[in-house]
C-alpha cells in the first residue's frame, strides 16, 4: 500500500473533468462537486464487536453469492425465452412483438391502486427543493437530528453540515436534480433503518479510502439515478425494470423509498469490495445500479424486502 506521501490528490480542475465526462446530460453540475469528506463524526461510535473481520469478511461473501444467484437466475431466464423464441418461429409466429405487446399491456392495464401510487411518486420527483419553504427547511432540520441526535441543529448555512457529505455549508445548493425527494429519502433511510443509515454516514464499516465519497451528495445522487433506472419520468415505459418495479407498487407505496436504501448499502458494500476513492464514485454506482436491475428484473419479486440483497440492511 502506498504511504500518504507518494498519493497525490487529483487538483480541482481534474475533479471537474472527471465528473462532467460521466454526468447526465441534465444535470448542469458535477455529481459529487469538489469536495470530499472523508473524515469521521464524532456523535457516533461504531460497536466493533459487530463488525470485526469475519462479519465483515461474510458481508462480502454473501454479496458475492447474491451476485451470483442473480446472474444465474438472469442466464436461466434468457435461455427460456430464446428457447420460447425458437418454438415461437417454429410454429411460424413471432415472439419479440407478442413481448413488447405484454410489457406494455402490464404497464396500461394498472389497478387503480399502482396508478395513484405512480402518480404521487411523480408528483414528489418533480418538487424541487425550496430553501425558502418551512416545509423544506424542517426537513432538513430532521434530518440533521436523526443524523446527530445528541448534536445542536446548527443554523441551515454552516460549516458544520459538511460533516453529513454537504459539499457547502448550505445543503440547499447540493440537491440539483435530486430534487426534495432525495432528501425525504436520506430522512426515510434515517427512519426505518437506522444501524446501516449511520454505519455509511460514518463509514464504520471496513477498511475506508483515504478520500471517501461525501454521504449526503452521494443520496442525492442515488435517488436521481434511480428514477433514471426506472424511467419514472417517462410516460411510455419500455425497460424490464420499470415494469417490475412499477408491480412493486401494489403492495408497497414506499417502493422507490427502500430500493434507496438497498442501493446505498449495496453502494458502500461494492465500494469497500473494489477499495475504491472519491474519482471512482460514479463507476461504482453505475455498477451498483446494474446490479439491483439485477435482482429486480430476474422475476419472482414482489416486493423490495425479497431482493437478494435486501438481508445487508440493517435496522
Amino acid at each position: 500500500m502506498a504511504s500518504k506521501a507518494i498519493r497525490r490528490r487529483p487538483t480541482d480542475k481534474e475533479r471537474e473533468k472527471h465528473m462532467e465526462t460521466s454526468m447526465p446530460e441534465s444535470v448542469t453540475e458535477p455529481l459529487l462537486g469538489s469536495s470530499a469528506h472523508g473524515n469521521k463524526s464524532e456523535g457516533y461510535e461504531p460497536i466493533q464487536d459487530f463488525w470485526d473481520g469475519k462479519s465483515r469478511e461474510c458481508l462480502h461473501w454473501v454479496h458475492i453469492v447474491s451476485t451470483f444467484i442473480t446472474q444465474s437466475a438472469r442466464k436461466i431466464v434468457n435461455a427460456i425465452s430464446e428457447f420460447g423464441s425458437f418454438l415461437a418461429r417454429y410454429f411460424g409466429c413471432s415472439c419479440a412483438p407478442q413481448s413488447s405487446q405484454n410489457a406494455q399491456t402490464m404497464l396500461i392495464n394498472l389497478s387503480p391502486l399502482q396508478e395513484e401510487r405512480l402518480k404521487f411518486l411523480r408528483q414528489r420527483l418533480n418538487l424541487p427543493f425550496d430553501c425558502s419553504a418551512v416545509k423544506h427547511q424542517d426537513a432538513l432540520k430532521e434530518l440533521w437530528g436523526l443524523a446527530y441526535p445528541n448534536r445542536e441543529l446548527p443554523p441551515l448555512k454552516s460549516d458544520l453540515w459538511k460533516e453529513m457529505g454537504w459539499q457547502n455549508s448550505d445543503p440547499a445548493t447540493d440537491f440539483r436534480a435530486g430534487g426534495f425527494m432525495s432528501l425525504e429519502n436520506l430522512i426515510y433511510f434515517a427512519r426505518n433503518y437506522p444501524d446501516s443509515f449511520h454505519r455509511l454516514l460514518h463509514k464504520a464499516d471496513g477498511e475506508r479510502a483515504e478520500w471517501e465519497y461525501p454521504f449526503a451528495v452521494a443520496g442525492v445522487n442515488i435517488s436521481y439515478m434511480l428514477v433514471q433506472m426506472l424511467d419514472l419520468q417517462s410516460e411510455n415505459k419500455s425497460s424490464k425494470a420499470s415494469v417490475c418495479f412499477v408491480q412493486l407498487l401494489e403492495d408497497d407505496e414506499m417502493a422507490f423509498d427502500n430500493l434507496f436504501c438497498l442501493a446505498f448499502q449495496m453502494l458502500d458494500v461494492q465500494w469497500l469490495a473494489r477499495r475504491a476513492s472519491y474519482m471512482e464514485f460514479n463507476e461504482v454506482l453505475k455498477s451498483t445500479l446494474g446490479q439491483l436491475e439485477l435482482e429486480l428484473t430476474v422475476g419472482g419479486v414482489s416486493s423490495v424486502q425479497n431482493l437478494p440483497s435486501f438481508r445487508m440492511l440493517k435496522r
